[in-house]
């Protein structure tokens, strides 16, 4: 026999060694059993560690990570799969490869593995399909992200190092170019005041090869940036070009819809080592084509970016300003976070405002109303509902009432929030849009009692810290959600009244659900609410002792992963100090007018008040007492007439306690009335009988109530209130020149900050406020 041919005795792995491509095998489990050496030059690994792991260890960037499960998941089934992927090289470089996968079979037919051959795209003799492969590539980065700088990251970490050495997208903002984006290969940074920076304004002089792109509106290439010379922005930037070793440029204008977005530019230089440091046309015609789609992607995201500016401005103005008010007894932090666009989480582009709000509300003497919310949903009308319910429950406040009453008042109002939906065929009577469900908790806390009155609607309870201890505010009820009782269903959703007393240093922290719902750990599971509220109190009780503003932070951060949702924190912390009160009860009798004025003198001595403030406050004080001791007793009576046979005139009586006054006004500083208070429906009246003309007209006169009077003083105020038991609310009257009475509340309306009456649980409160100036 003759001797068989030099090929026969070639071992395959001489083959395979020699191929400048990489062939990776793996089995059915997808780990690498086999690597040839180009592989191991391509992908950047030294010998056989990779040999027994999985495919990912061929330093597949994490990004595509689902993409190589599909391709396992393909090939296996028998088919044949191609793409482009991203690999982290040990070295810390990054290189983009073009894969094409085929099944590796068995004698019988069975599938038993994969076998990848790859390349390094673009620098292979199928540029054609290694050109689709980058713009492939390209489009799958800008297609991941509506925020502009990411995007425009994303574009530079795809074509540096691959395709350039430096890269550098310029946009415009008005009549000016601005640089957004400077990258460059191995993390190598220009000097300060050479090339211009991220943020900088760039400035291109005629003749450029950047402002002929733009002029032209077409990509212009320097193919040999040795044989034409430029006229640089700056002669440093120049210089610094001429040590980089700059050998050749690609400009391409950002054209979207006829208008001229920027410019991107792309360059090699000496920073990396290139079998052809030169572009070429074909090199122009990719960037020509990469520069439409970034241009597209940029204006997406302007366009994005600003109807994101609109809602969010639009939801900051529903909300509090940065900035909380300050109010006595009370440190207050608060904090809100819109979530990301929804886009990064697949469910479509949104602006992602939410129904998330808090608020503080101003309320009679000093006391402050607290409140924390979320409307179900997200979005403009989540937002537009938002403000409404602010505004609504700001109106309801001012009535003073208990908080259930206000929850209660508030879900009445929801509840009407429903509209008929037309459809297309017309209208349809069973489709209504349901009344929003919001939940909240609604608090009122008087700082100089340390009490605190509320009331929930479906809110979790918020964590409480007491000498550095961290709990929760115990809720015997969670109440039902603003709105769940739809429209036409009777029953009545029952608000409980709760309270508690804050020590002196407790803390509060308020927050919405977006804290601790659909939070991804690192493995991509989600917490559990339990297990994220524990994550929030484990950091709370961390800085308890700190300060409000570190509070709110720290719950904030608790919890890792990006937000689903808005959130709201609301911190509030109360005054470890006791806070000047002055109180005391008097009969309803005229010579208490002048006992109440004294005290209220001496309380405003002992606080340091200016003699004409004091004064003025003495006057108010005045007015108000006078009106409850001249209104004390029972409801007047209408007034009766006598009228004497043979006189043309009547006589008019009016009974001791009723009508005017029976003291003279004069020695007690006072030309107050409640004369304008309406005879309640219902309320008592007396015969002709009971005046009994004699002498006992002052045996009847009814029995004497009593009166309190409580004086609070704050950092920047003074309030009075004053007590009884008369159900009836005051109201301010015309009075006409002539009349006795009727100014008291007009002078309180003039010269008071605020004033107001709110009714208690056994009478009402009238109550001003002063400003303290110093």
């Amino acid at each position: 026999m003759g001797e068989a041919p030099f090929e026969a005795h070639l071992p395959p792995e001489t083959v395979l060694n020699q191929m400048e491509m990489a062939v990776i095998v793996c089995d059915r489990f997808s780990n690498v059993i086999y690597g040839n050496a180009f592989a191991r030059q391509l992908f950047g690994f030294g010998g056989d560690e990779v040999i027994g792991h999985s495919i990912l260890s061929l330093g597949i960037a994490e990004e595509d990570h689902e993409q190589a499960t599909e391709l396992a998941r393909h090939v296996l089934k028998g088919g044949v799969w191609e793409g482009t992927f991203c690999n982290l090289r040990a070295d810390g470089t990054t290189v983009y490869t073009r894969a094409h996968a085929v099944p590796l079979r068995h004698p019988s037919g069975a599938v038993d593995g994969i076998v990848i051959f790859a390349r390094e795209a673009l620098r292979s003799n199928q540029r054609e399909q290694d050109r689709y492969g980058l713009l492939e590539r390209v489009g799958e980065r800008l297609a991941g992200s509506l925020e502009l700088d990411t995007t425009l990251k994303r574009v530079a970490d795809t074509l540096v190092p691959q395709f350039a050495d430096h890269c550098f997208i310029d946009l415009f903002s008005g009549d000016r170019l601005y640089r957004r984006v400077a990258r460059h290969a191995g993390g190598w940074e220009p000097p300060p005041g050479t090339w211009a920076e991220v943020d900088e304004p760039v400035s291109y002089p005629p003749g450029h090869f950047s402002a002929k792109a733009m002029s032209r509106r077409d990509a212009v290439l320097v193919e040999d940036m040795v044989q034409h010379r430029f006229s640089a922005p700056t002669e440093s930037s120049k210089r610094l070009g001429d040590e980089m070793g700059i050998t050749s440029v690609i400009s391409a204008p950002l054209l979207v819809r006829g208008e001229l977005l920027g410019v991107m530019s792309l360059a090699l230089s000496n920073l990396t080592k290139r079998t052809d440091p030169h572009y070429d046309g074909f090199d122009r015609d990719l960037l020509g084509a990469v520069a439409s789609r970034v241009a597209l992607a940029v204006d997406n995201a302007l366009l994005f970016e600003e109807e994101r500016e609109t809602a969010l401005a639009f939801q900051k103005h529903l909300l509090p300003g940065d900035r909380p008010p300050r109010h006595d007894g009370l440190q207050i932090a608060w904090r809100y976070e819109p979530a990301r666009p929804l886009e990064a989480h697949g469910h479509g582009i949104q602006t992602q405002v939410g129904g998330d709000w808090y608020d503080v509300i101003p309320l009679s003497a000093g006391r402050v109303g607290l409140v924390i919310g979320d409307v179900e949903g997200r979005g403009a009308r989540a937002a537009a509902v938002m403000g409404q319910l602010r505004a609504a429950l700001r109106a309801f406040a001012q009535d003073d009432r208990a908080p259930a009453d206000i929850l209660r008042k508030l879900d009445e109002w929801v509840r009407t929030m429903t509209r008929p939906e037309r459809m297309r065929s017309g209208w349809n009577s069973d489709d209504l849009v349901r009344p929003p469900l919001v939940s909240c908790t609604y608090f009122v806390y008087d700082a100089w009692s340390r009490v605190l009155e509320f009331a929930n609607a479906g809110h979790d309870p918020p964590l409480l810290i007491v000498d550095g201890q961290v709990s929760e505010l115990s809720f015997e009820s969670e109440g039902a959600m603003l709105g769940v009782r739809a429209p036409g269903l009777g029953g009545e959703i029952l608000f409980n009244e709760e309270t508690a007393e804050l020590k002196p240093g407790a803390t509060l922290v308020l927050y919405t659900d977006g804290l601790i719902d659909r939070r991804p750990r690192e493995n991509g599971e989600y917490y559990s609410r339990e297990d994220a509220r524990e994550l929030v109190r484990a950091a709370v009780a961390e800085v308890a002792r700190g300060g409000v503003e570190e509070i709110a932070n720290a719950a904030y951060e608790a919890v890792q992963g990006e937000i689903d949702d808005d959130v709201a924190i609301v911190v509030i912390r109360t005054s470890a100090e006791e806070l000047a009160v002055e109180e005391r009860s008097f009969p309803a009798e005229p010579i208490m007018v002048s006992e109440a004025r004294r005290m209220a003198a001496d309380a405003f001595a002992a606080w340091g008040m200016l003699d004409e403030q004091a004064e003025l406050a003495c006057l108010l004080v005045s007015e108000v007492v006078t009106n409850v001791v001249l209104h004390a007793t029972t409801t007047p009576a209408p007034r009766r007439e006598l009228v004497l046979e043979g006189g043309p005139s009547p006589v008019q009586f009016n009974p001791p306690g009723f009508g005017a006054a029976p003291f003279d006004r004069a020695a007690n500083g006072s030309n107050a009335s409640f004369d304008d208070v309406p005879v309640p429906l219902g309320a008592p009246t007396f015969d002709e009988d009971d005046w009994n003309l004699g002498a006992d007209l002052g045996r009847r006169e009814p029995p004497t109530k009593d009166f309190r009077l409580r004086l609070r003083r704050g950092a920047d105020a003074i309030w009075v209130e004053v007590f009884d038991s008369d159900m009836r609310l005051p109201r301010i009257r015309s009075a006409g020149e002539t009349d006795e009475g009727g100014r008291g509340l007009y002078l309180v309306d003039q010269l008071a900050t605020r004033w107001g009456a709110r009714p208690t649980a056994d009478g009402k409160a009238v109550w001003f406020e002063l400003p303290l100036t110093p």
